[in-house]
């Protein structure tokens, strides 16, 4: 590979992408609500394709409205190699979830457009449909398609709250395409994200390289005593679901801090029956989710989440039902891709470290068919999913650059 360390993307260009597409669905809090297959998600993508056009790249929509802007390459019939993440957000969401995955990387090709840099294998990047899950449940259903996780009948049968089928609103935006979704081969996927976490600012530190994507299961529990009446029943007498629910909580609480220093734990839902101030609740549902990139600390956690319930429920008099209803495994990212990315942090002179990412992305479900790694940002305070999600143009610019070199090893450079 002949020596392109002093090749740069423009930095200020990718700002000004960003910039303008967070007007695209902006709020007033300075974030987006650009929801999946929705008027507005529309004019992102409309927005999106009229800048690959101008930069002159080809554009090829898949039966999941997964966006692909082509460059070609010398030897265009050989596999592409891939970046790309989304631009749907959350209702609330912020500016640089996903958008700076998909910005970047038209960001390195219109910088080697500027540079006349030419690559044996075609560049592609990729806007992947509804990522973030928030109106089509489950999230990353797309990338999920083009893998293989889900068939396309599942993900048109998805429903949002409405009732709308994720199907029919594809064609009514104009983005349900006729290319079969999945079934090519890639050479290498690289996704370029900000880490939604605090780790890299906190350690100042450029980059993240990205090595595994955490296991998640996620559980729903249900907790049966008895209701009566909060006055005139004794206290011993009592057989209160949600005393057993705050004994649950703590003890999901509890498994996530006895794994450290990569699980995490969360009771996200908890609604107990009949809702009533005077009523002792008879009834509690509630959620948990445990993440961690080793699917034997997983096991072990859910194992204890089983043995705390039951121990909780008997001394409480309660009868506990515990369905898992999501298993998304661990995964490891490809070691080729990671030392590409490593070696290209190098070369710019960033400073960086191996990272395990605590979200789902689509780059998880594209390393099952494809050589797939990713990068992380920084992103202030690790906030992310909020409209005070916020990183700087010199992290975005760092990031798009080493996602630059990654791929132009990738690709292998032509003279």
């Amino acid at each position: 590979m002949p020596d392109l360390s002093n090749l740069r993307i423009d930095g200020a260009r990718l700002w000004d992408s960003l910039m303008e597409m967070g007007q695209v669905g902006g709020t007033p809090k300075g974030g987006c609500n650009r929801l999946t297959l929705t008027d507005v998600d529309k004019r992102g993508r409309e927005l999106f394709a009229r800048w690959c056009e101008a930069a002159g790249l080809s554009m090829t929509v898949d039966a999941m409205g997964n966006m692909f802007a082509r460059r070609e390459g010398t030897e265009d019939h050989l596999p592409p190699v891939m970046m790309g993440s989304h631009l749907d957000t959350q209702p609330t969401g912020g500016k640089y979830d996903g958008v700076l995955g998909v910005l970047a990387g038209l960001e390195v090709l219109r910088s080697l457009n500027d540079l006349n840099v030419r690559t044996r294998h075609p560049i592609e990047v990729a806007n992947w449909t509804n990522e973030e899950g928030s109106r089509f449940a489950p999230a990353m259903v797309a990338s999920g398609v083009f893998a293989g996780a889900y068939t396309l009948e599942e993900a048109y049968a998805i429903r949002d709250r409405e009732g709308h089928r994720l199907g029919d609103e594809l064609e009514r935006i104009g983005f349900k395409g006729e290319v079969p979704c999945g079934g090519r081969e890639i050479r290498a996927m690289f996704e370029l994200h900000i880490e939604q976490g605090p780790v890299l600012e906190d350690e100042g530190i450029d980059i993240g390289v990205v090595t595994h994507g955490q296991g998640q299961r996620w559980f729903e529990v249900t907790l049966k005593g008895f209701e009566s009446h909060a006055g005139s029943t004794p206290m011993p007498r009592r057989r209160d679901a949600l005393v057993g629910a705050a004994r649950v909580v703590e003890l999901v609480n509890r498994i996530g801090l006895s794994h450290p220093p990569l699980a995490v734990s969360t009771t996200g839902m908890l609604t107990p029956y009949p809702g009533s101030r005077n009523v002792i609740p008879g009834e509690v549902f509630l959620t948990c989710e445990f993440r961690h990139p080793d699917e034997a600390v997983l096991e072990a956690m859910e194992a204890e989440l089983r043995a705390g319930v039951a121990a909780i429920c008997e001394a409480a008099g309660l009868e506990p039902e515990i369905k898992r209803v999501f298993v998304y495994p661990p995964v490891p990212f490809d070691a080729g891709c990671v030392g590409v990315v490593r070696r290209a942090a190098e070369r710019g002179g960033f400073s960086h470290r191996d990272i395990v990412s605590g979200a789902g992305h689509d780059a998880c479900y594209i390393a099952r068919v494809a050589p797939t790694a990713m990068i992380f940002t920084p992103c202030v305070g690790g906030v992310s999913h909020n409209e005070s999600e916020e990183i700087s143009p010199a992290w975005a610019s760092a990031g798009a650059q080493v996602l630059l070199h990654a791929v132009l090893e990738t690709a292998e450079v032509v003279g």
